[in-house]
């Protein structure tokens, strides 16, 4: 299991990695790890979720395993199948064997195929398991999850179950484009990350692009700020803020005048009608 020694080591370490925590960010991280229970991370994208279980991957040592959702997925994508192709070639070879030799070798370990969950709880060695998206998924995936969410186990009828020797720190993610169930949830412990605040923002654009000069990046992060009390169709995310700061740099920029906003608003608005709403809406005199 991870270790910290405090809320404080958790931002410190956090942020060696590039990853600069919320006092809310770091102690739910913290009590994830002191009370080995999962982590739910609910908020709009864009906004660190899957990078806060990478960062916590880095800080740990451990091996990031990943299962992206999305609709459609099931169990032999998110736990294990398998392999059918060699097991043909083994009863094809062991045509003159009795059925019950042959069964009992092709559902062996040799022909399993291990998926993400699977791999996380058979694996020895330090791990992070980003179940990412979790809203995507369909509900029957949900209670895929609760067994091995609450023993952190996992039955395969031909093998037995499979208990977890070394516990993985789990990260879950959430767009929140659905409800979650509430039996999932009370497995979780539960972290909402919004968008940052505007002193966070800033510290952050310095972090990821040093180079840009700090009243240019002030004036950026108060306009994004002022984008995402705009009635928009998607608003600018924290990715977008780096990389809109990213862009000015790149363009020379020495100030956010309303020529260089106009230019790159395509940086951070994905939307050509969310385009035309900031380009009449927007005031910089204002921010």
């Amino acid at each position: 299991m991870f270790t910290f020694a405090s809320v404080d080591d958790v931002t410190a370490r956090l942020a060696e990695t590039g990853y600069l925590a919320s006092p809310a960010v770091a102690t739910t991280v913290f009590l994830a790890a002191k009370l080995g229970k999962p982590l739910l991370v609910e908020g709009p994208a864009g906004v660190g979720k899957t990078e806060l279980a990478k960062a916590v991957a880095a800080i740990g040592d451990a091996r990031l395993i990943r299962l992206q959702c999305y609709e459609g997925v099931d169990e032999s994508r998110a736990l294990y199948e398998w392999n059918h192709a060699k097991q043909l070639l083994r009863i094809t070879a062991g045509r003159d064997e009795t059925w019950d030799r042959t069964r009992t070798d092709i559902f062996s370990e040799e022909f399993l195929l291990a998926r993400p969950l699977l791999s996380a709880i058979r694996d020895d060695d330090a791990k992070v398991l980003l179940i990412d998206e979790m809203d995507k998924a369909d509900v029957e995936v949900e209670g895929l999850l609760l067994e091995v969410l609450s023993d952190f186990q996992v039955t395969v009828p031909e093998l037995g179950t499979i208990q977890a020797t070394r516990r993985p720190f789990v990260v879950l993610t959430s767009n929140a484009s659905r409800e979650l169930s509430e039996a999932l949830r009370r497995r979780c412990l539960f972290l909402h990350i919004g968008f940052p605040e505007e002193e966070l923002e800033r510290r952050i654009v310095a972090l990821k692009v040093p180079e840009l000069d700090t009243v240019l990046a002030e004036s950026l992060v108060r306009v994004v700020g002022a984008l995402r009390a705009m009635d928009l169709r998607k608003v600018p995310s924290v990715a977008e803020t780096v990389d809109w700061a990213r862009t000015l740099l790149a363009l020379g920029a020495d100030r956010l005048d309303e020529e260089v906003v106009r230019a790159t608003l395509g940086v951070v608005l994905k939307h050509q009608e969310d385009v035309q709403t900031a380009a009449a809406k927007l005031d910089l005199d204002a921010v």
